[in-house]
């Protein structure tokens, strides 16, 4: 009987359980015994564990978050850290490990697997940047999180005639923004991968709203430019540990910026963790799933160092070194589409 280790790390996001009840229930019928690791790669630093049984992922499956706890701890951050790590795999017998994560999680798996630990990596992350899989788990559960608060705010908006900016997440990338702005209707959609002016943006809403349109939707991803809006660049004192940007409501400063230029009332809302956080999609519960499952069979057949992907509607492995080479973006030709149907100016 071989025995399986499966942990999440980084960001929390819906789907998670439902990729661990898939790992826990598919190695069952392996003939494989699985241990969650608690707490991310950190869990399988201290030795974390704890047995997972059918009985023990029984209703997890459209619950939120995981079970097993989560961290961003870098396993190779120290040398001992590794070798503990060594340690525990011979100490609890694990023939494998699962690491269900983002690009953060996975660029680790991929160092620890050219280190000789037998890794299979499963995408998560709302962001959906990982390039190989068309689809990421958690990312249609934001979008559609995101998509209902637009809806909601398109009432508001319109009644009172106010612009309201919408911030959502996506630090480097912008794939919810566009995406729920596309679904949502939203008249404008800022995103990191595309430069703006202030200019040309209340140049667009200014014509809404000599049309007849008194109301606007802006949905804007926290990581677009700072300059754009005529900020300066983000200072040191006021970036995380990794060195990323502390966001402080780039929404709330281009909403100020709007209202001072075009002199209509402006609201911000900004959706911040809600968008990770809550019960998962059926998409994203049955994604969760056929990775799972991916996973244990890739586990079967010897082939680590690799993550399970999305292809289309087939599920197939791409190697982590590839999973993990850059970010997957928003390409200029799906954003030239946004273009064409936002704002309804004409």
């Amino acid at each position: 009987m071989k025995t399986i280790g499966v942990l999440t790390g980084g960001g929390d996001c819906p789907g998670l359980n439902a990729a661990i009840r898939a790992v826990v229930r598919a190695g069952i019928r392996k003939d494989c015994e699985t241990l969650g690791i608690r707490n991310g790669w950190q869990g399988l630093i201290d030795g974390d564990v704890e047995p997972l049984t059918d009985f023990s992922v029984s209703g997890i499956l459209p619950k939120g978050g995981t079970i097993l706890g989560t961290s961003r701890t870098n396993p190779l951050k120290e040398v001992r850290d590794f070798q503990k790590i060594q340690q525990n795999m011979k100490k609890f017998g694990l023939h494998a490990i699962v690491v269900v994560g983002g690009d953060g999680t996975l660029a680790a798996a991929r160092d620890v697997a050219e280190k000789g630990i037998p890794i299979i990596g499963i995408p998560k992350t709302i962001d959906n940047d990982i390039v190989g899989t068309d689809a990421s788990i958690g990312f249609d559960t934001a979008v559609t999180t995101v998509t209902e608060a637009i809806d909601r705010l398109h009432t508001t908006a319109e009644s009172h005639h106010r612009i309201i900016v919408v911030e959502v997440m996506g630090r480097d990338v912008g794939w919810i923004a566009i995406m729920a702005g596309i679904a949502g209707g939203a008249d404008e959609i800022l995103i990191p991968e595309v430069h703006f002016t202030m200019e040309e943006v209340c140049k667009n809403l200014m014509a809404r709203y000599e049309a007849g349109k008194k109301f606007s939707i802006v949905v804007i991803a926290e990581g677009a430019h700072r300059e754009d809006i005529g900020l300066p660049p983000v200072p040191d004192h006021i970036r995380d540990e990794c060195g990323h940007e502390k966001f402080v409501g780039v929404g709330n400063l281009l909403g100020k910026e709007i209202e001072r230029r075009m002199g209509v009332e402006t609201r911000v809302t900004i959706l911040g963790h809600v968008q990770r956080g809550g019960s998962p999609t059926p998409y994203d519960r049955v994604l969760a799933t056929r990775f799972g499952v991916a996973a244990v069979q890739l586990i079967q057949e010897g082939k680590f160092g690799t993550m399970v992907a999305l292809d289309g509607y087939r599920i197939r492995s791409v190697p982590l070194r590839d999973a993990v080479s850059r970010q997957k973006t928003v390409d200029a030709g799906f954003y030239e589409l946004a273009k064409l149907v936002i704002g309804g100016r004409k």
